[in-house]
This record gives C-alpha cells, sequence and structure tokens, in this order.
C-alpha cells in the first residue's frame, strides 16, 4: 500500500516542499505540497523527477577503496580504516596545509553539508579550502563583507511587494533563484507585473525571464559593473540620490560620487553596447519607483569585476533608499542564525589574510579560488610571491592529499585536463559522493551518501537568503537502507579519522560541538542562557540523533527560539516537528544596524579594496574585444553536473550546444546542429551549434556541467550523450582578483566550422 511523505526538494535553490508517493521504500511520485507555507504546491521539473534522482541504479551503495589500481567495494570499517591511514600519514609528514578540501554545490543543500565540513577544517587545521563559491557567488559574499563586514549579510529583493526590479545577469525562470530563495521564482514576477510593478532585465541573452520583462537591455558580456557604475553616476548627476531613512547607518557617499565621476553612460556607452539614454532611463526609473531593487546574479559575478558588480548592486539599492525597506532589498533572519546581538562595531571583513602557494592568490572568506588547485597540486617548486601574508614565511607543501565533498571540480574548474592529470598525482585522495564521476574516480577512498528520500532536510543555508522568513524540517521519507550510512554519519566518522581519533563514537562529534555552543552561550551576556548551567541545557535538548540536537541547539538559541524556556512560545525542534508543512515567521523586515559588523558599525560605502579596484574598471572603458565572447547558460531540467544521469531531466532543450546568432553564423559558415570547433584560452572543444536569435550578435553561449566522456566513471546515461566541458575552454589565470572568483563569461573565443567527412 502506498503512503505520502512530505520532504523538503534538495535539487535547488528555491527549496520546494514536495509530497511524496512512496511504495514500500521506493518513491514513486512526487508532487508540490500545497499545504507548505513556503512554496504553496509549486513544482519544477527537477522536483517532478525526485523518485528518479533517488532511484538512480548509478548511485553507489557501498564504499570503494583503491587496491592494486582498482577501486573495490569495501565494507565501512575498512574504508575509514584507509581514510585515517591515508590522510593522517599526509598531513604528518608535510604538515596540516597539505592536505586540501573541496566542497561542492550540493553541500549547501544537504543538513550534513550545512553541519559537518566547519568541524572537519577545524579538525585538519588546513588553509587549503577550496569551494564552489569561486566559480559562482564569491564576488557577492567579498562586496558583502567589504560593505556591512559580514560576508553572509546578503540583501535579499522583496519580490512580493516590490514595485520595480532590475535584474542583471540573472535568468531565475531557469535557475528557480540563487541567492535569492524564492520557490515559484516565474509566478513571483508575474505577480509584480499583474500587480503594475515594472521587470527590467539586464542580460546578453534573450532568456524566458528577459522574454517576461518590460524591458531587455542585451549588453556586452562582461560589462556589468560599467553599466551599474553608470547609473550611479547619473544617480548624482541629476540629483536622484536619495538615502532616506538609511542616512545615520552609511557613511562614503560623497566618496562613491567621486570615485564614479568617469563612468557617464555616454563613456561606458561603447564599451558596453548600451545607449546612454537607455541607461539613464534605467537610473531614472530605480530612483522613480516607490519601491525598487536590483539584483544580481551568476552573470554579474564570473566576469573580471565580478566584485565590482556586486557592490554596485547594493550602492543602487543604497543610493535609492531601497536597502532594508519594505519593497526593495531586505535582510533575511533564519530560524538557525545565531542569536542576534545589539548594534555596534564589528570586527570587519579583511581579505587575504594568507594566499595561495604558487600564484599568490589573496584568501576570500578562507578560501582560496578554485581555479588555482591544479597548481596548488601539481607544481613543486615555490615561487618568490609563495609567501604567507601574515608570517611572510614559505607558505609550504603542495597540496598532496585532497577531500572532496559532493564536488566534481575536473568539470566545473576551469582547465580540466590539467586538474585531471593533477589528482593522479596526489598521495591520497577520498571522495564523498554518490557517483563515479569525473572526479571521484580518481579517489582511493569513496564513500557514498545515501540518497535523499533516506535524509533529513533542513535548509540552514538558504533560509539566511529566501524572501520569506519561515522555518521547515523534514525527517527521512523511508529508512536508511541496510549496508547504508547516513550522511551525518560518514561527515561525522570522516572528522574523526583524519583527526586521530578514528575509531571514536561518531556522536562525540555532535556533543562536542553541542558542548563548545552552550559553553560559549552561558558566557555570553547577550545570550538568553547567560549564567545558566550547560549540563542542565544539554539535558533539555531532544532530537532522535546527534544532527537533530544540534538543530534543536541552534531553533533555541536563534532569533525565534525559545531560549531554554525564557520565550515559552519559542521555537523548538518539538515544535517545528509538531508543523509538519513548516511554520511561517513572517515577511522580511527592516533590521539595520543589527546586521551591520563594520568597524564603524555603518555601511561602509567606499571600502577601501573596491576603491583600488577601480582604476582597473576605468581601464575597462576602452577596451572591447574583436571578436566572439562566449557566456554560460542555465536549463531549468538541470542544476550544474549533477543531474545529466537522469533520463528524465535530459533532452529537449537541455542539451549540450552553442548557441550562436544568424548574423555570426552566415559571416562564419555555420549552419544549425552542424559540429563547430571552438578555441578559447586553456583549449578547444567541438559541439554542435544551434542557430538563434535569442543570442545578441558577436556572443556564443554553451550550457556547463557537461562534458561526461572519460573512462572509468559509472553514470550510463550521461555517457551517452556526454557533451562538452566548457570550463576546458579556461586556463585558470582569469580571475576577478578581488575575490578570487574565475572568469566564465565574456571570454574571447574563437569559432570555426567542422568540415563534413
Amino acid at each position: 500500500m502506498s503512503r505520502t511523505a512530505l520532504r523538503i526538494c534538495p535539487l535547488c535553490e528555491a527549496t520546494c516542499g514536495l509530497a511524496l508517493t512512496i511504495d514500500g521504500t521506493e518513491v514513486t511520485a512526487a508532487r508540490g505540497d500545497r499545504d507548505d507555507v513556503f512554496s504553496h504546491g509549486f513544482i519544477c521539473p527537477k522536483g517532478a523527477s525526485f523518485g528518479a534522482v533517488d532511484s538512480d541504479p548509478d548511485r553507489l551503495r557501498t564504499p570503494l577503496v583503491r587496491r592494486e589500481g582498482e577501486l573495490r567495494e569495501a565494507t565501512w570499517a575498512e574504508a575509514f580504516d584507509a581514510v585515517a591511514a591515508g590522510v593522517r600519514t599526509v598531513a604528518e609528514r608535510h604538515g596540516p596545509h597539505s592536505v586540501g578540501v573541496v566542497l561542492g554545490n550540493p553541500n549547501v543543500h544537504t543538513v550534513a553539508g550545512a553541519l559537518y565540513p566547519p568541524v572537519l577544517l577545524a579538525a585538519l587545521g588546513t588553509r587549503s579550502l577550496f569551494t564552489a563559491s569561486t566559480v559562482d557567488q564569491m564576488p557577492k559574499h567579498v562586496s558583502s563583507g567589504l560593505l556591512f563586514g559580514d560576508a553572509n549579510a546578503i540583501p535579499v529583493p522583496d519580490l512580493d511587494h516590490t514595485d520595480h526590479l532590475l535584474l542583471i545577469g540573472a535568468n531565475p525562470l531557469e535557475s528557480n533563484g540563487s541567492l535569492c530563495t524564492a520557490p515559484d521564482f516565474p509566478g513571483r514576477l508575474k505577480a509584480l507585473r499583474a500587480r503594475g510593478g515594472t521587470l527590467t532585465v539586464v542580460d546578453p541573452r534573450r532568456t524566458r525571464t528577459a522574454k517576461l520583462a518590460d524591458r531587455h537591455v542585451a549588453i556586452r558580456p562582461g560589462t556589468d559593473a560599467l553599466l551599474l557604475a553608470a547609473m550611479v553616476h547619473v544617480l548624482y548627476e541629476e540629483d536622484l540620490a536619495d538615502l532616506g531613512d538609511l542616512a545615520p547607518h552609511v557613511i562614503g557617499a560623497d566618496e562613491v560620487r567621486d570615485a564614479v565621476r568617469d563612468f557617464t553612460p555616454e563613456a561606458v556607452a561603447a564599451a558596453c553596447d548600451v545607449d546612454a539614454g537607455v541607461t539613464r532611463a534605467l537610473a531614472r526609473e530605480l530612483a522613480a519607483a516607490r519601491t525598487g531593487a536590483v539584483y544580481g546574479r551568476i552573470g554579474s559575478c564570473t566576469v573580471p569585476h565580478g566584485t565590482l558588480a556586486s557592490w554596485l548592486v547594493d550602492v543602487l539599492n543604497i543610493l535609492t533608499g531601497n536597502l532594508d525597506r519594505p519593497g526593495g532589498a531586505l535582510f533575511p533572519q533564519a530560524a538557525t542564525d545565531r542569536t542576534p546581538r545589539p548594534a555596534g562595531p564589528g570586527r570587519g571583513f579583511a581579505l587575504g589574510r594568507w594566499r595561495s602557494r604558487v600564484s599568490g592568490h589573496p584568501e576570500a572568506k578562507g578560501e582560496l579560488p578554485l581555479s588555482a588547485l591544479a597548481e596548488e597540486i601539481d607544481t613543486a617548486t615555490a615561487t618568490a610571491t609563495d609567501v604567507d601574508a601574515g608570517s611572510g614565511t614559505p607558505a609550504g607543501e603542495p597540496v598532496r592529499a585532497l577531500i572532496t565533498i559532493a564536488a566534481n571540480p575536473v568539470l566545473s574548474a576551469p582547465d580540466g585536463d590539467r586538474l585531471d592529470k593533477a589528482l593522479d598525482s596526489l598521495d591520497f585522495m577520498v571522495s564523498v559522493d554518490p557517483y563515479l564521476n569525473e572526479t571521484s574516480r580518481h579517489a582511493d577512498v569513496v564513500l557514498p551518501p545515501p540518497p535523499p528520500a533516506q535524509s533529513p532536510h533542513h535548509d540552514f543555508a538558504f533560509n539566511t537568503l529566501a524572501v520569506r522568513n519561515q522555518v521547515r524540517y523534514t525527517r527521512p521519507a523511508v529508512p536508511l537502507e541496510p549496508g547504508r550510512m547516513a550522511e551525518t554519519e560518514i561527515l561525522a566518522r570522516l572528522t574523526l579519522a583524519v583527526s586521530g581519533r578514528h575509531g571514536a563514537d561518531p556522536g562525540a562529534v555532535d556533543a562536542m560541538v553541542i558542548e563548545q555552543t552552550l559553553g560559549k552561550s552561558v558566557r555570553d551576556p547577550h545570550s538568553p542562557v547567560h549564567g545558566r548551567d550547560p549540563g542542565d541545557l544539554t539535558a533539555r535538548l531532544t532530537g532522535d540523533n546527534g544532527p537533530e540536537r544540534r538543530l534543536d541547539l541552534m531553533l533555541r538559541l536563534g532569533p525565534y527560539g525559545d531560549g531554554f524556556g525564557a520565550r515559552p512560545d519559542g521555537l523548538t525542534l518539538e515544535r517545528l516537528l509538531a508543523h509538519p508543512h513548516g511554520i511561517d515567521l513572517g515577511p522580511l523586515r527592516p533590521r539595520l544596524p543589527q546586521p551591520l559588523k563594520t568597524r564603524s558599525g555603518r555601511v561602509e560605502l567606499l571600502p577601501e579594496p573596491i576603491a583600488g579596484d577601480l582604476p582597473r574598471l576605468r581601464r575597462a572603458l576602452t577596451e572591447r574585444p574583436a571578436g566572439l565572447v562566449l557566456v554560460g547558460r542555465r536549463h531549468l531540467r538541470s542544476n550544474n553536473s549533477w543531474m545529466h544521469n537522469i533520463p528524465a531531466l535530459t533532452g529537449g532543450s537541455n542539451r549540450c550546444t552553442l548557441h550562436v546568432h544568424p548574423d555570426d553564423a552566415g559571416r562564419l559558415g555555420v549552419r544549425g546542429a552542424q559540429p563547430v570547433r571552438v578555441q578559447g584560452p586553456g583549449g578547444e572543444v567541438t559541439v554542435p551549434a544551434e542557430v538563434t536569435d535569442t543570442v545578441r550578435p558577436g556572443v556564443v553561449s554553451l550550457p556547463h556541467g557537461w562534458g561526461h566522456d572519460r573512462p572509468g566513471t559509472r553514470q550510463t546515461h550521461a555517457a551517452t550523450e556526454p557533451g562538452v566541458n566548457v570550463n576546458q575552454l579556461l586556463d585558470g589565470s582569469l580571475l576577478d582578483p578581488l575575490s578570487g572568483n574565475a572568469v566564465l563569461n565574456g571570454v574571447p573565443v574563437k569559432l570555426t566550422p567542422v568540415a563534413a567527412r
């Protein structure tokens, strides 16, 4: 007999509530949960395919350990024995920084990925951390850190109440939203227009989102920061800047006026290929709107001036008085956020506290650029720039051991061929991954987590970016299959294995975190448990296991929590479990100055690193690629390299083709479906052309996450239509200098037809 179980979808950032139909232990159908307090029944093709994702026969079911050069099935005990011996040997012989860690995008979609990597990194003591953030959103973290003092204080557009929305480099009808968690993003945009609001989209492609807009501006790729700077210039020039209630909380507005003096609409017009009159209209419309918000996403992050573009998005929101007000851009407050502290100066945000060993890239938010991973492995000789920023001493050994968790950098990082070879040179490698993919095939140990139906779910990360405050938690929809190990236990045991505590009870990791957290909380005069007995508080925690007890702890200490009885109507895990469709915590509300952690205690509108990078932007006023430039492309039925092994999510529009404008196709002699050779700074690929006017002239578009043609993988369906790896066109040298983010858009390429044989 079938039954229904609720589950929050972990397949993209929209975090929709699902109602799963389950026969025995198999998910046979998925529909939207109409009673979900956030998504109200919305579902996209990925969520509808939850059962197929969950039951993919290529998912690994047991650990793999390399023996005599081959990965073979092993017991969990054998796998962790191998991890403990392999990683500890490297760390003890070469030092902690010789062990690298790569965290992929799926980590932010799981309970385990939120709770355990910080503990793992602390146990290792390594500075060799690389994540998907530096091929995605790191510029936004850096600009937020510099403006607000907190790299995770990212304001999101108040979609449900704004009168004017300007999207730049964002295509939420395909991505479902990113750094802006909003189930049914398409419906919210349609509602905006239905209530008389205005939607403007700036994008070199006529995306599905652009087709919905009142105005579509087909900008030249990579020039987003120039256009935004010109809009800021217009606000000052035409006396349209008005901080309103923000004025007491902002410093540096006069300095910004001087900083953008050269970026007139006329000066940026040729570089952006946007008429000066259009730029002025964009600024005037934003300033005139009763409420408005500017939202930039991956297209404006993965460009040469990604941090400046991200900074200017918030500058525009601030100068029009739209930051921290309903209908503008507000700071969400998640239920598991730390206890709010009184407003006041903080420690601020620092860049470049250490540097990468080879090229001297500065860290950002504790991370080194993913683009630098290959050279950090395969380059043994230190250079003159190879100096620790704090001590002035050499940074040490290459990365000799690597732990990848839900990461496939061979496809997601520039120059995958070089990284592919570098991974083979490691002394030891561990992958926590459900698949034997292009990266994990190199591992000495592969630790496979269970499918999502067998795991709990709470959105620790995405609730900090949600367009409405709410909290939801779902326990596993089906029991853990015999022979499987929960992902939380895998990461707890991994932490113990690499820290010299191999074989200890994995619950010790959770107990340690609880003890440390409560120890700090009872000493904090601003905490609701100040002065209380930590042992008594620990005994009051509920939950079936360590991860649930940690969630209960975070909820109780959070902004809506019960404070362990201090607020009887506050949140606890028990109360949350009693509301299976979630608890609505209300619309986003103004919160300034509480979120600010700058040294001044105010929004610092022109931080020194930003001012120092503006001369580079001025030089871009005269730069213009002579030929074609490349941009990426999102697909609704995909999420990076995750889902190409699911037949229901490939085919149709979700294909790896190169979009070419008819004018460029005619000039170059390219016909539709004809293979073409694309050459970039890092290499070349051959891919079918798709002639379409959805890209502007001079631009070609290739989706990311493809290239499933390497030997030794076990992704049967993906291998039948492998596509090509767009990141192989890059050599890893193009980075945004402030954030270390890879430049993936606006890259010059050469296109030639492949002659028929």
